[in-house]
């Protein structure tokens, strides 16, 4: 019997996913909203096998460290820089920065933080498979103890601080 459950996407086809749809600028150009407050975000695709996002974003922006929940990912870079940092315990996170044209990939098991970089406003559009629907936050807890908060797929990431008490 058949399985019945979708398809997950590996990261050649992420990775062609994301730039395959940055290269369709009619799919996604008119929502692109820059905000200096905040990063402005968009679903283009919600299937079983896949997600895909649009995201503008501004000078000081800043997704804090984050997992997806067991989804693999591809961003490409449309317009401006982003910065990827991977979080690496004994040293500091491994940085990479993606300017226009570029794609950067992580797997499901990658914990990692995304910011904007100096000049103009970025744009990216980020795939993930299977389908995404909660993402964990990190932040240092009491006594240097890191911590994970699940969230919601649609909630705009920032650098979390976790105060004594508070549930990982």
């Amino acid at each position: 019997m058949p399985s019945t459950s979708p398809r997950t996407l590996d990261a050649a086809e992420l990775s062609g996913l994301a730039a395959g749809l940055a290269a369709r600028p009619e799919l996604w150009r008119s929502h692109v909203r820059a905000d200096p407050a905040r990063r402005t975000f968009h679903a283009l695709v919600r299937e079983p096998h896949a997600t895909v996002w649009l995201i503008c974003w501004m000078a000081g922006h800043d997704t804090g460290f984050h997992d997806h929940d067991g989804a693999a990912g591809a961003v490409a870079v449309v317009q401006g820089r982003v910065c990827e940092q991977r979080l690496r315990l004994g040293g500091p996170p491994r940085r990479s920065e993606h300017g226009a044209g570029e794609v950067f990939a992580f797997g499901p098991d990658d914990i990692h933080r995304v910011t904007h970089l100096e000049g103009g406003p970025a744009v990216t559009i980020h795939a993930y498979s299977p389908e995404l629907r909660r993402m964990g936050t990190y932040a240092e807890g009491p006594d240097g103890i890191l911590l994970r908060r699940a969230v919601d797929e649609d909630t705009e990431l920032r650098p979390t601080t976790l105060t004594q008490g508070a549930s990982a």
